[in-house]
């Protein structure tokens, strides 16, 4: 596999918090890593930095991390 390819994830509700989002798709170990991957500046929403560690990740947005693009879908 690519390792450049991005990873898809598809909700299975409305939304999902960016920490959780980075633990279930195996960016960070733990809920907890998340959080501090999103304090320490290394995440982007949609391109932008974002610093909310439960920012809401709807369908069509794309999460970056370490150089690993998430692809939400619906």
């Amino acid at each position: 596999m690519n390792k450049s390819a991005p990873i898809e994830f598809k909700l299975t509700g409305d939304h999902v918090p960016l920490c959780d989002l980075l633990k279930l798709t195996g960016i960070a170990d733990s809920g907890g890593q998340g959080k501090v991957l999103v304090a320490t500046g290394e995440v982007t929403v949609d391109g932008r930095p974002e610093d909310r560690k439960t920012a809401k990740i709807r369908a069509g947005q794309r999460v970056e991390c370490r150089g690993v693009t998430i692809k939400v879908t619906g």
